[in-house]
């Protein structure tokens, strides 16, 4: 295992050579092999990519996030972005038959509603996250029960054993009605990443309930 030292600096280096995040307005502190990002970023989309970079990087148990959105000051006003957004999500294949609710609160977006499959909230969510002005994003988007695959418990051990393979060795899987629960123990927060996705991907997952803990 890395030294808490060596983990800062692997940490700092991923986000200084991501070109989608300014490294410079954030500070990264680490101790027993947990990491905490402070500082500010200009959008909500910014502050996911830090997260996601700080998460592939091996060894970390933990990632503490103390980073505040400061929208530029040219950010349109919540009407303005509301309807924006609204037609944004109209103009993607993959919920045009769908209607999802919107509401903005001081930047805040909330998005309800209900989709066939998964990946179509998540790609809802992803979506809003890059707008200019938003600062947050509530994700109610539900899956629709009735479109839940029976044997989703085999299709996500398969999906483990082929794209998380290291991580799978000790992992239980119990799906019911689309919902999956994983449990277990892994080696690092990136480990931990990849299996949650691995599941999350396989066709008629509605949701993963993530239990699984850094050894």
């Amino acid at each position: 295992m890395k030294s808490d030292a060596a983990l800062k600096h692997d940490v700092e280096q991923a986000l200084f050579w991501n070109p989608a995040i300014d490294a410079r307005r954030i500070d990264v502190d680490v101790r027993d092999r947990i990491v905490t990002l402070r500082g500010t970023v200009d959008s909500w989309a910014q502050k996911l990519e830090a997260q996601k970079t700080a998460l592939h990087v091996e060894d970390a148990r933990a990632l503490v996030l103390e980073l505040n959105v400061t929208p530029p000051e040219n950010a349109c006003a919540d009407q303005e972005l509301a309807i924006a957004i609204t037609f944004a999500l109209g103009w993607q294949e993959a919920l045009r038959d769908h209607k999802i609710r919107v509401e903005v609160d001081h930047g805040c977006v909330t998005l309800d509603g209900e989709v066939d499959h998964a990946y179509q909230s998540r790609a809802a969510e992803k979506m809003v996250s890059r707008m200019i002005g938003v600062v947050g994003v509530a994700n109610r988007i539900r899956v629709r029960t009735d479109h839940t695959v029976p044997d989703v418990g085999t299709r996500i051990a398969e999906a483990l054993a082929r794209r998380a393979q290291r991580e799978s060795a000790g992992i239980a899987i119990d799906a019911a009605d689309g919902v999956v629960t994983l449990t277990g123990k892994v080696a690092s927060l990136a480990e931990r990443r990849a299996a949650c996705g691995a599941a999350a991907a396989v066709r008629g997952v509605r949701e993963v309930v993530d239990r699984l803990t850094v050894a």
